[in-house]
């Protein structure tokens, strides 16, 4: 948590949560291919190993507030894992608890789908993909 992502009421702002999910995400999974110098090797690669043309966008986010999170000067705990695969797209799900306390303060999820960068169409999920997923699936 940055001190900037506080908001006037002294919790992280809404628009930070999501910035801190995203962070999370690529943590987990990895950057989308050709974006910066490679860092830190993700546990599984789904967005980087993508073909040239193929993006990872995400189609939706389920954000619920369970309790504010408070700043802190040490960074919050997020829980990352796969919920649904299905032929097309995949959900993240995301608990984000105060790194103090250990109370779930976020769940959240994003679905997401690899889609045709020329056409704009969604692409079916390789067996390959599924299988990537599959230890990392709730």
């Amino acid at each position: 948590m940055r001190w900037g992502d506080m908001d006037a009421y002294g919790h992280i702002n809404n628009v930070q949560i999501v910035r801190i999910l995203e962070e999370a995400r690529i943590a987990a999974f990895g950057p989308p291919r050709g974006s910066g110098l490679p860092g830190i090797e993700p546990e599984v690669s789904l967005f980087n190993d993508v073909p040239e043309g193929v993006l990872a966008l995400v189609v939706d986010h389920r954000i619920r507030y369970v309790k504010t999170l408070e700043y802190r000067n040490i960074p919050a705990v997020v829980q990352v894992w796969i919920g649904a695969v299905k032929g097309a797209s995949f959900d993240i799900h995301y608990v984000i608890q105060d790194p103090v306390t250990r109370e779930d303060c976020v769940r959240a999820s994003s679905h997401l789908a690899f889609v045709d960068e020329g056409t704009g169409r969604v692409l079916r999920l390789t067996p390959e993909q599924k299988e990537r997923m599959a230890p990392f699936a709730v």
